[in-house]
């Protein structure tokens, strides 16, 4: 019993990871959510001085990275604090995190290479897609 325990439990924690991951990206990208949406996103990056970055994963082509430290840039600390407590990790692991997965999932949500005019929708909306391109990783 005790390993399928271990096993049960490392099979849990990572959904509810990705849950939580899905829930933070949400909240960065929804419409409704504190991060403005994907629209707010890009006022971000660019006033980071940042915004060829964000470009290019939502355009067609190669998607530049953008790193822990420039992410915490965009978002500022009190915003990735707040995100890095709702995936109950700290600030750097949370920045990094993010910034492994937001290029690619930007990209995929932006398939047409431009940003849909009015967002990327609501949480409630945003939440089931993004369930579903994280779980095709």
């Amino acid at each position: 019993m005790g390993l399928l325990d271990s096993v049960m439990g490392a099979v849990m924690g990572q959904v509810q990871q990705q849950g939580g991951v899905a829930a933070v990206l949400g909240e960065l990208l929804a419409n409704d959510g504190q991060g403005g949406g994907l629209r707010g996103l890009v006022e971000k990056f660019n006033e980071a001085g940042l915004g060829e970055v964000v470009g290019s994963w939502i355009g067609k082509g190669d998607n530049l990275p953008v790193s822990a430290d420039q992410l915490k840039e965009v978002l500022g600390s009190d915003l990735l604090g707040k995100l890095a407590g709702q995936l109950g990790m700290d600030p750097a692991q949370a920045s990094g995190q993010l910034a492994d997965m937001l290029p690619g999932l930007v990209d995929q949500l932006t398939p047409q290479g431009v940003a849909p005019e009015n967002g990327l929708g609501n949480a409630g909306d945003l939440l089931g897609m993004l369930g579903g391109l994280l779980q095709q990783k």
